[in-house]
């Protein structure tokens, strides 16, 4: 599951939104499918993102998940997506239009038109930025990785772990 949150400054906590999110959601799971035992394989991951394109890269790498997965081949045949708010105006009172949606036109019918021309572009694209995510702890510019390691000392990328691997061109 991945979800591209706001966290506003009086808003909570991350953590405890999530906890919530995540007991609720297993508790209507395990009843409804009478399921016993683990149910997440690990804890959840949260990126820092840019609020600029990077953003709405983020938003659209997440509606592009089930045609990774091939749940579906188009991303509007989604139903649990919101893709079919920003790209067709579907009314979902759970989305809020995020200020860098709306700049990508004035005219709400070109709005959706661009959306949908910008996510088609992530689909060529797709490969490369999964890879790019799964390392990732922010998403953005270069210059917004380096004001928050300065401010808050956090690595844009995670480390591997371990030595490094032997350059076999030294040992020649």
């Amino acid at each position: 599951m991945h979800l591209v949150m706001e966290v506003a400054e009086h808003g909570g906590d991350l953590s405890q939104i999530m906890k919530g999110i995540n007991l609720s959601y297993v508790q209507y799971y395990k009843s409804r499918y009478e399921y016993i035992g683990h149910f997440w394989q690990d804890r959840y991951k949260s990126i820092i993102i840019s609020k600029d394109t990077y953003l709405l890269a983020c938003g659209s790498y997440v509606e592009l998940n089930p045609v990774r997965a091939r749940i579906v081949i188009d991303p509007k045949a989604y139903r649990w997506s919101s893709y079919n708010v920003y790209a067709y105006g579907k009314g979902d009172t759970l989305i809020d239009e995020h200020p860098i949606y709306q700049d990508l036109a004035q005219d709400e019918r070109e709005r959706r038109r661009e959306y949908r021309g910008f996510v088609k572009g992530m689909m060529r694209e797709k490969e490369a930025m999964r890879g790019e995510m799964a390392r990732r702890l922010v998403y953005g510019s270069d210059e917004f990785a380096m004001h928050l390691k300065k401010r808050y000392k956090v690595n844009a990328v995670i480390e591997k772990r371990g030595r490094p691997k032997k350059d076999d061109n030294k040992n020649k």
